[in-house]
C-alpha cells in the first residue's frame, strides 16, 4: 500500500484531520503536537479521538506523524530552553498514548556554539529522560539541512544520539528529502548509495518515515527551503525514484510542500500516485 498524507491543521481535531485527509486521497497525515511556534497545548477531546480512530481503522489509514514544535531545542545553551524541551517532549508522549500506531517526530536541536558533541550529548540525555519502556510512540530523529549549528545534518550525528540511547529501540529516523539533498547527500544522481551509507551508519531498520519535499536549493545549499514536487532542485524524476524505491516504499510519506490550501496537496497526491509502480 502507498501510504502518503500531507501536513494538516490540528486546530479543528482528529476526525476533521481525518476528513481532510480523506477528501484529498491520503490515507495519513501529519500535525502538530501544539503551536509551532509557542509552547501550549489544548486539552485532548478523548471523544474526537475515539471517532477518529474509528474512522481511521474504516478507511485502512498507515501510521500517523506527530511534529514536536519548532520552538523546541534540546541542546540549547540555556537551562530554561533544554528545560522546555524536556517538559513538552515528555507531555506529548503522554498525551500520544491516547493515540495508537503515530510516531513522534523532532528536530533535533542547535547546539548554539557549544559544539556538535555537546548538542549530541545533550539531545541524547534528554531522549534518556523522557522514554519510558511502555510507551506506545516510537521518537524520531529528523534528518537536517545542517543550516546554522542545526545537530543532524550528517547520519553519523544521528547515530551517535541513537547511539547514547539506553531505550534505543524506541527511537528512529524520519529522512526528509529536501533536508538531507540541502545536507549534501545526493539522492539525485546517488539514492542507492545514499540508502547503503545510511543503512552502514545507523541500519534502515531505524528508518520509519519519510517527509517528501522539493529543495529551491542546490544541492549541499544548507538553507532548508522546501518546494513544491517537482518544482524545485530535486526534481520530478529523483522524488519518483524515492516513493518507489524497494527499500522506502513501504514506509509513510508526508508532504510538508508551501501549498496554501488542500487542494494542492491533493493535485500532488495524484500526481504522486500517477508515477507509484507496481511492486
Amino acid at each position: 500500500m502507498f501510504t502518503i498524507g500531507c501536513h494538516l491543521s490540528a486546530s479543528k481535531g482528529f476526525v476533521a484531520m481525518g476528513r481532510d485527509a480523506l477528501s484529498i486521497k491520503a490515507n495519513t497525515f501529519q500535525f502538530f503536537t501544539r503551536n509551532p511556534r509557542g509552547s501550549k497545548a489544548k486539552a485532548l477531546d478523548l471523544d474526537d479521538i475515539a471517532q477518529f480512530l474509528a474512522l481511521r481503522e474504516e478507511n485502512h489509514f498507515g501510521p500517523l506523524l506527530a511534529h514536536a514544535p519548532y520552538t523546541l531545542n534540546g541542546c540549547g545553551k540555556e537551562e530554561r530552553v533544554r528545560q522546555f524541551a524536556l517538559e513538552t517532549i515528555k507531555d506529548d508522549l503522554e498525551r500520544l498514548r491516547y493515540i495508537p500506531h503515530c510516531y513522534y517526530n523532532f528536530h533535533p536541536g542547535s547546539h548554539v556554539g557549544q559544539g556538535t558533541e555537546n548538542g549530541i550529548e545533550q539531545i541524547a540525555q534528554l531522549l534518556n529522560q523522557v522514554l519510558r519502556e511502555d510507551q506506545p510512540t516510537t521518537v524520531l530523529l529528523e534528518t537536517m539541512a545542517g543550516k546554522g549549528t542545526e545537530v543532524g545534518r550528517t547520519f553519523e550525528e544521528l547515530a551517535a544520539i541513537i547511539e547514547r540511547v539506553t531505550l534505543s529501540d524506541l527511537v528512529g529516523v524520519c529522512l526528509d528529502s529536501c533536508h538531507i539533498h540541502d545536507g549534501g547527500y545526493d539522492i539525485i544522481h546517488h539514492l542507492d548509495n545514499v540508502l547503503a551509507e545510511f543503512d552502514r551508519i545507523i541500519g534502515l531498520n531505524k528508518l520509519k518515515a519519510i517527509h517528501l519535499n522539493d529543495s529551491m536549493n542546490p544541492l549541499g545549499a544548507h538553507k532548508d527551503r522546501h518546494a513544491k514536487i517537482g518544482q524545485g532542485h530535486i526534481g520530478l524524476e529523483a522524488l519518483a525514484n524515492l516513493i518507489n524505491h524497494p527499500l522506502l516504499r513501504d514506509l509513510p510519506f508526508f508532504l510538508e510542500t508551501p501549498n496554501e490550501d488542500l487542494a494542492g496537496y491533493g493535485e500532488e497526491i495524484a500526481l504522486l500516485k500517477s508515477l507509484r509502480k507496481e511492486s
